[in-house]
């Protein structure tokens, strides 16, 4: 029955008790203990069973508890306490008022990316991109960046997992009630909603806008679940990587095209924009048109104004994991953009294609994002480097370092993952301010003052509050698909509270190789029963969720159930069902050990061991992602030294071997080597050295520092130079660059004499002059630079390094002369060469144009 009339109906609160409100609205309660202190002991049942969700629980709480609570003056006290901490936060002074307070103009940046992972009563993430985004949000709020962030608000969300009886992951979508979340549905002064409208091919879409707040900065998310949009459109903001081709370019859009006019709508003026994955790209196509249609510039000065100010963060390290539609896809859902940029198909598709003279080749988002940004990065060194390799085509003539890709390692928000008991341990010893430290800071030294044995009981405490939480989550899922009460009363059973315990949980596609501990059963079952004497048992705690269509992670998980309970090691070895963030939190602070064994390269970063390092565990892994940038000898144990395989059946027989090495050798010996009070003082150590390295280093508040200097910063500086005096200089810049293309190809190294025998001495200086006709150009439009370097057995330089040649003016022929000195500190054979890089002052970078000239 259609309701003639909606009403949303907010929780009656004791005068008293409304700061309750101001506090369940803004997500600056997931990483304070004491406002989420505050509503555990309002209804601590209550809140368990919301999924921790204040604004849900205070419209289902009694009347009766809240009447009582308004008279609890200590409750009372506890709440203002949370109150004031939350104001004293929204403005205090912060990094970014210190580093930039005098900016003379106001600065937005907006981030943009398909799922953020903030809390766990706001499903709409699948996994670590999401928890990432959501990370990055809190930690820009931590340092006052005027960030805004876009996104999508799934109506059913990502998947939340069951198994059946045979360990098959099967999944449920549950719809989440946007009105008892901690959600804002954002009206225009008159009281009606904000909506926007994109057009799709045939129609318009309209989306509706909600906000989140998180700490001071906005996340707007858009829902097309409305009228007057078809039920098909209506589903666009169903769920979260959903559907078909199809309905992936129609979320895209609205994500990218219906963002860009959502923040219009709102009011925003944004300078510089960041891109977090390719789901987004669209927008780049709306903010040239906007460009176009609203401030009056040419296609090619609207283009060039959106790279200035665009950063990219791919997340991805295998080229398949990229968005690909078909040229007539893009054409049919995008082709209009063409029309008002004023481009052919051909030249329109080719802003999206790595290989354009491929008239067949797909349109990649990536390749978008790319093309059109100035400043990408992956997400870890290793990353970088895999990402120079998988995009060198779009730099053909720079050496493959040289690509400009470079890598910001991700990082996590300290105060939402460290344990409370670990927060409170940490803030006695080493003060309030930890979680924000940079790694230099001595504040870091103080973690050698921490007593052990308060550590180590903190510790002991997460163990058994993981097994009690994993054996309750356990029992309600057995309860849930009918099983035998013989096996809900195991459930009761498993997990030892008192015994090593090793964790893994991620994705689960089969690069991460979930099974990889189990290879060699009979092994690891004499380590996990350990021997009978000493009693030095080991356990596993697995979680994790394959991807809806993903068959072979789903097959994955049905074998490692399967081979669990053959070998009768329920007990010991225990699946976690529907992973999600507040699962994530009680294993990595709980566990002793984080398990990681992917296929070297394929991690990009990873984040989960950095969360286990910030409470004290060590990680166990692969060199992959940010392990092999952290302190892997003194904060954990390396699974082999980076080896790449093209055997996959040889390199899971030697990393597997590998793996339990370290466990019966090293592992369980240390961690059950204990002193005559019973505490392992080197496992101990450890621990303190996995917080000490780590907690500062793979940081989000680490990670935006370096956001904000080497991207925002500068963008924003570029956004405002462009645009001064009515957009003249990015005018200039356009017609410098359409100058440029004309003449480049004419320029000509005329010849280049280098004063020096064949056999050089190690720092012997030689002199080079070289004669360049410059064409159209002038000695202001190009850097004219000697590469330099060892020559490898394929006679090409390799870490080459460049010399800028001085400009000595011209000849009697007009031919520009430029001149260097250079020396080798190396001996061996050497190369030189000669090359000419386009140079303007509003380029962000020499690779900006994508055109080097290399003497023949």
């Amino acid at each position: 029955m259609q309701p003639i009339r909606t009403f949303n109906v907010s929780p009656a609160l004791p005068e008293a008790l409304e700061p309750l409100r101001k506090l369940a609205y803004n997500l600056h309660w997931d990483w304070n203990v004491e406002t989420k202190d505050l509503f555990r002991r309002l209804d601590r049942k209550l809140w368990e069973s919301t999924r921790h969700n204040p604004v849900l629980m205070l419209g289902m709480i009694s009347q009766a508890r809240l009447e009582e609570v308004a008279e609890d003056d200590g409750f009372l006290a506890q709440m203002e306490r949370a109150s004031r901490q939350l104001d004293d936060y929204l403005k205090e002074r912060t990094w970014y008022r210190k580093h930039r307070g005098n900016s003379d103009e106001k600065e937005c940046y907006a981030y943009f990316c398909a799922e953020y992972g903030l809390v766990d009563c706001l499903p709409i993430y699948s996994g670590g991109l999401g928890v990432l985004a959501g990370d990055h949000l809190k930690s820009a709020s931590d340092l006052g960046l005027p960030l805004v962030a876009v996104g999508l608000l799934y109506q059913e969300g990502y998947c939340a997992q069951y198994l059946n009886a045979d360990g098959w992951q099967q999944e449920r979508y549950p719809i989440n009630d946007f009105y008892n979340m901690p959600l804002h549905l954002e009206r225009n002064a008159d009281g009606s909603e904000v909506q926007i409208a994109v057009e799709y091919p045939g129609r318009t879409v309209y989306a509706r806008v909600w906000r989140v707040q998180v700490g001071t900065v906005s996340l707007y998310l858009l829902d097309t679940n409305i009228e007057p949009n078809n039920p098909y459109d209506q589903d666009i903001t169903d769920r979260l990587y959903g559907g078909d081709l199809d309905m992936r370019i129609h979320q895209e859009m609205m994500l990218g095209i219906g963002g860009i006019r959502a923040l219009k709508a709102l009011g925003y003026k944004v300078n510089v924009y960041h891109l977090n994955e390719g789901h987004s790209a669209f927008l780049i196509l709306e903010r040239i048109r906007r460009y176009i249609e609203e401030e009056g510039l040419s296609f090619t000065e609207a283009k060039q104004l959106a790279q200035s100010t665009q950063l990219f963060t791919t997340h991805t390290p295998v080229s398949a994991g990229f968005d690909l539609f078909p040229p007539d896809k893009a054409m049919y859902y995008v082709g209009h953009y063409a029309n008002i940029f004023g481009l052919s198909r051909e030249e329109f598709l080719g802003l999206g294609r790595e290989d354009t003279g491929n008239l067949e080749s797909p349109f990649s988002m990536a390749a978008l994002a790319i093309k059109t940004s100035s400043f990408i990065n992956g997400v870890s060194r290793l990353h970088g480097d895999v990402s120079r390799k998988m995009f060198h085509g779009l730099w053909s003539d720079l050496p493959l370092d040289e690509v400009p890709i470079t890598s910001i390692t991700n990082g996590v928000h300290a105060r939402s993952v460290v344990a409370k008991a670990n927060q409170e341990l940490y803030d006695r010893y080493l003060g309030p301010n930890w979680s924000s430290r940079k790694a230099d800071d001595p504040l870091w030294d103080r973690v050698a003052s921490i007593p052990d044995e308060e550590l180590w009981r903190n510790h002991q405490a997460c163990r058994s509050q993981m097994v009690m939480s994993v054996r309750e989550r356990l029992q309600y899922h057995l309860r849930d698909r009918g099983a035998t009460p013989a096996e809900i009363d195991r459930a009761r059973e498993v997990l030892d509270p008192s015994i090593l315990t090793i964790g893994f949980a991620r994705r689960f596609a089969t690069y991460k190789r979930a099974n990889l501990f189990l290879r060699d059963l009979d092994r690891i079952k004499k380590i996990i029963q350990g021997d009978k004497e000493r009693k030095r048992k080991v356990q596993f705690v697995i979680s994790g969720k394959a991807h809806p269509k993903d068959m072979p992670g789903k097959d994955f998980i049905r074998k490692i159930i399967h081979t669990i309970r053959e070998a009768g090691l329920d007990n010991s070895v225990v699946f976690v069902p529907n992973y999600d963030i507040h699962i994530a939190r009680l294993m990595v602070s709980g566990c002793d050990i984080w398990l990681n064994t992917p296929r070297r390269p394929r991690e990009a970063s990873g984040t989960s061991g950095m969360k286990g390092s910030m409470n004290g565990l060590m990680n166990v892994s692969i060199l992959d992602g940010w392990w092999g940038e952290a302190d892997y000898v003194r904060t954990g144990w390396p699974i082999g030294h980076g080896e790449e395989y093209d055997n996959p059946e040889y390199q899971d027989e030697v990393e597997a071997n590998a793996l339990y090495d370290l466990l019966e050798q090293e592992i369980v010996p240390l961690f059950y080597d204990r002193d005559d009070e019973g505490l392992p003082r080197g496992w101990i150590a450890k621990m303190k050295d996995a917080i000490r390295l780590n907690c500062p280093t793979f940081n989000t508040a680490r990670m935006l520092r370096d956001y904000a200097m080497r991207g925002y910063f500068p963008a924003s500086e570029r956004y405002k130079a462009m645009t001064s005096e009515g957009y003249q200089p990015v005018k200039a810049l356009a017609q410098w660059k359409q100058h440029l293309f004309e003449q480049w190809y004419s320029i000509k190294v005329e010849d280049i004499d280098i004063a020096a025998p064949s056999d050089l001495m190690v720092n012997q200086s030689v002199a080079v002059k070289s004669r360049i006709n410059l064409a159209g150009l002038t000695d202001n439009d190009v850097q004219v630079e000697l590469y330099q370097g060892s020559v490898n057995a394929d006679g090409q330089i390799v870490n080459g390094v460049p010399v800028v040649m001085d400009y000595q003016g011209t000849d009697e022929h007009n031919i520009s002369i430029y001149t260097a000195d250079i020396s080798y500190d190396a001996s061996g054979l050497q190369g030189l060469s000669l090359r000419v890089f386009p140079k303007h002052k509003h380029l962000s970078s020499l690779y900006e144009p994508g055109l080097v000239l290399w003497a023949s």
